[in-house]
């Protein structure tokens, strides 16, 4: 048996000294994504800067497909809860637009200034207010700290609305940190402030999913082992506690290229967002 232990946790959690060329993004997204937020304000498509309370970054995209729309994907962003925003990721909302879903991107008030709990508070009342101006099932994908956030309204104490948490018909978290005990041991914690009861209320991998929870946990195959071992937690422990759960390995895929197959509307990941609906 092969030992593993893991004893410098801010390497095990870092991304972009791992990464070849990583001095590319986000500046690469956020060109995709500004020429992709003018295309839609030009036909009509996009709905730049909703608000959903009141403080600046309280705001949401929604981006509307051809026709009516027959269901709504929330994508939340990653950034480790303490940065990043809505503008750099629109582009990612192409392939499920493709297929009649509206998408809406939110951005939520960063750490230190709130805490995880109230950020999850925060894309609890985006999706709501999203879910009011698109009909139909509600599809909840995020990247990296974006995955976490979107389990965790998918658990028995989810803080959305009874009759939205009713609309869930899927959660993919794309390289999602599931588990946030192992990042109370990284620097960054000074900023999170990640404590022993925020990481056992917020940690979807420590939760019950709802009943009836359909979950895919998507990661690439060229991922921090840490990023591999928090997918396949997630879908191990809500197996375990009766949902429907699959893990799916991109290959080849690191944390940053994972997210190009939402651009794709023939992607095996756009497929898996909109499956059943």
């Amino acid at each position: 048996m092969i030992e593993r232990r893991i004893t410098d946790w801010d390497d095990a959690y870092a991304n972009g000294i791992h990464i070849p060329k990583s001095e590319a993004w986000p500046g690469v997204w956020e060109e995709a994504a500004a020429a992709f937020r003018e295309q839609g304000v030009a036909q009509g498509q996009a709905r730049l800067n909703l608000a959903y309370g009141s403080h600046p970054r309280q705001r949401f995209d929604l981006f509307m497909p051809e026709g009516n729309a027959r269901g709504l994907l929330v994508f939340v962003h990653g950034g480790y809860w303490m940065s990043l925003n809505k503008d750099v990721w629109s582009h990612c909302a192409q392939g499920a637009l493709a297929h009649g879903l509206a998408v809406a991107i939110p951005s939520y008030r960063l750490c230190p200034h709130v805490s995880i709990s109230t950020i999850g508070e925060d894309v609890a009342a985006a999706v709501t207010a999203a879910a009011e101006m698109a009909p139909g099932p509600i599809v909840l994908t995020g990247h990296s700290a974006g995955g976490q956030l979107v389990a965790r309204l998918a658990t028995t104490t989810s803080p959305l609305p009874a009759a939205i948490r009713a609309r869930l018909a899927r959660i993919v978290p794309i390289s999602g940190v599931h588990d946030l005990r192992p990042l109370m041991a990284t620097r960054m914690n000074g900023t999170l402030r990640i404590d022993a009861a925020l990481a056992a209320g917020e940690s979807p991998a420590l939760s019950s999913p709802l009943p009836g929870t359909s979950l895919v946990c998507w990661v690439g195959g060229a991922e921090r082992a840490e990023f591999l071992r928090q997918s396949a937690l997630l879908a191990n422990v809500w197996t375990g506690l009766g949902a429907a759960t699959e893990l799916v390995v991109e290959p080849d895929r690191h944390h940053f290229s994972i997210l190009d197959g939402l651009t794709d509307p023939g992607h095996a990941l756009v497929r898996a967002l909109i499956a059943g609906i």
